[in-house]
């Protein structure tokens, strides 16, 4: 702890809630070798299996913190690191390994009390009245154990169905789910193909209504330039630095003179 403190403070803080989740784990573990109802071992599990997820996340932010100071930290540095996070990881599989092991033993205590039925607690009794039992009390006990055991058959055949009819049912849900899902993407590509055709569009409009602005301008100002040679024409006809417009006819004024007689 003293030399990832040095290291980084944040990895010295993960490295403690490792710590902790696997003093945790080592407790709980000893603890479920001790209880003996199948329900609160089973319970049991499942809190720890809560906090090895929880040790997994907390593995991968310290891989990533170690990731992120590696241009930052020297070889020997790194290497300690790399060590530790492998004895974390190893540390947590051999936790996975007791999780699988006792899943295993519990699937098999529940089979087991499945098929017991009302018989748990008699057979004991059972053997002691048998010396006592005639022959047709031998045979009504057969009959009732016979009983029984099919009773236990049929609740078991009742789990079974009962967890086929669970799986089709999710199986139907997933595949609606994924249906629809699939309906939502080629939706969403149909709006993204709409957005850039409308995009292209407004693009293409902008550039024609530029153009037009741009003509308008120029038809502007030429219109305004013969306008004001017109008017320049008009008040000073004797300037002889503005030439005449091509097909425009001259003022007024010289077409009288030159049609006046000698």
């Amino acid at each position: 702890m003293d030399s990832l403190s040095a290291v980084s403070e944040e990895l010295a803080e993960i490295d403690g809630q490792i710590a902790d989740i696997f003093r945790a784990l080592s407790n709980g573990f000893q603890k479920l070798d001790k209880i003996k109802d199948v329900n609160r071992q089973s319970r049991q599990l499942e809190e720890l299996i809560g906090k090895m997820r929880e040790c997994k996340r907390l593995i991968k932010e310290f891989d990533r913190e170690v990731k992120a100071m590696e241009r930052r930290t020297n070889a020997n540095t790194h290497r300690m690191l790399s060590e530790k996070k492998q004895s974390m990881v190893k540390e947590l599989n051999s936790y996975v390994a007791l999780k699988k092991r006792y899943q295993s033993n519990l699937e098999s205590n529940k089979r087991v009390d499945l098929f017991d039925g009302p018989n748990e607690g008699f057979s004991e009794d059972n053997d002691m009245l048998a010396s006592d039992m005639t022959n047709q009390q031998l045979m009504d006990k057969g009959y009732q154990m016979m009983d029984e055991t099919d009773q236990a058959i049929n609740r078991a055949k009742k789990v079974v169905q009962e967890t086929v009819d669970v799986g089709t049912e999710t199986a139907a849900t997933l595949k609606a789910q994924t249906e629809q899902m699939s309906r939502i993407v080629n939706d969403l590509d149909s709006i993204h193909f709409s957005i850039q055709k409308a995009s292209k569009l407004v693009k293409e409009f902008g550039r024609q209504v530029a153009t037009d602005k741009c003509i308008m301008a120029l038809l502007f100002l030429i219109v305004t330039g013969i306008i004001a040679i017109i008017i320049v024409k008009f008040v000073n006809p004797n300037n002889k630095e503005i030439r005449d417009i091509p097909g425009l006819a001259p003022p007024a004024m010289n077409r009288r003179l030159l049609w006046t007689p000698y």
